[in-house]
């Protein structure tokens, strides 16, 4: 498991969860399963652990992992598909509640190390980045046949790039010779559409539109308001939802959809008394999101854009 992630927050994660209360868990996105194996190991037996992920070579590592620290009287057990579609997924094996779900959202440390896979801007590989190695759409799909405006509405409003208008034009002009295949060529595209400013900033200056293609490669953001409420339904009164982050589009509708249903409320705050009996679902857990410390930031540095929110249900 050395070419996947460590994972982040793993103390902070763990003290949400409490899994050694005991119980049905599920970690809906496996990745490395870094976090899942240490749900797994302080679960007392009687308790039930599922693991799901769209990527199946996490999952076949996963178990690989898994094997060598199996316990009796503890069950484990992988899903092949997406947390968004959890509730389904957990009801065909007779599931319908458990008492902590973990998401660990975005793309994992190996995903980006994999070179094939397309993730990154850092190595020269086909334009993929595809969570689900079987599904069909993938980046070289965005980057070769979405039209100019949409490309710019995606760059600009995933990866909150100012510089969109002019990347989106410069990808358009550049296949009109022939497809963009590899991500080499496309961070090149980019780099040459910037001004020259922006070419010395920290971070890469290929990050955000990369980022604005995986999440429309995998849909990671359409519906994601709708499978946290599913997610949190499927909990026990008590049961605990851990969300880590890593861009503030995440963040937002991961805060706002906690907020919601803390405070369902939509009588007129002036009103002496609630009318539209909407009461409480969750209590949530995390005022401000918590982030990582600087050690685990220099141990890990992918844990920089970290944030971590939790939410009980009432």
């Amino acid at each position: 498991m050395s070419s996947y992630h460590i994972p982040i927050m793993l103390n902070e994660v763990m003290e949400l969860l409490k899994p050694n209360r005991g119980g049905l868990f599920v970690d809906g996105t496996l990745g490395g399963g870094g976090h899942s194996l240490e749900i797994y190991k302080a679960m007392p037996k009687g308790s039930r652990l599922f693991c799901i992920d769209r990527d199946m070579e996490a999952i076949v590592e996963a178990s690989r992992k898994f094997s060598t620290v199996l316990e009796e009287g503890k069950e484990f057990c992988t899903i092949h598909g997406n947390f968004f579609e959890m509730k389904e997924l957990l009801s065909k094996i007779s599931v319908t509640k458990v008492d902590g779900i973990l998401l660990d959202l975005g793309v994992s440390s190996h995903q980006l190390d994999e070179p094939k896979r397309g993730f990154s801007y850092m190595q020269n590989a086909p334009l993929d980045m595809r969570m689900d190695t079987s599904a069909e759409f993938s980046a070289y799909d965005v980057v070769n046949t979405y039209e100019e405006q949409r490309l710019k509405e995606i760059i600009s409003n995933y990866g909150e790039e100012r510089y969109a208008g002019r990347i989106a034009k410069a990808i358009a002009a550049a296949r009109e010779s022939k497809p963009i295949g590899t991500t080499s060529e496309l961070v090149e595209i980019i780099k040459a559409a910037m001004p020259k400013q922006a070419l010395h900033e920290n971070q890469h200056p290929a990050k955000r539109t990369f980022q604005a293609i995986r999440i429309e490669v995998n849909s990671e953001l359409n519906g994601l308001e709708e499978a946290l409420n599913s997610a949190i339904d499927l909990l026990n009164p008590g049961g605990v939802i851990a969300v880590i982050t890593f861009h503030s589009l995440e963040d937002r509708i991961v805060k706002q959809t906690f907020a919601k249903l803390q405070n369902p409320c939509t009588c007129d705050p002036k009103a002496p008394i609630c009318t539209c009996n909407k009461k409480p679902v969750v209590k949530v857990l995390t005022k401000k999101p918590v982030v990582a410390t600087r050690g685990e930031i220099i141990c890990n540095p992918r844990a920089r854009s970290a944030k971590l929110r939790g939410a009980e249900k009432i």
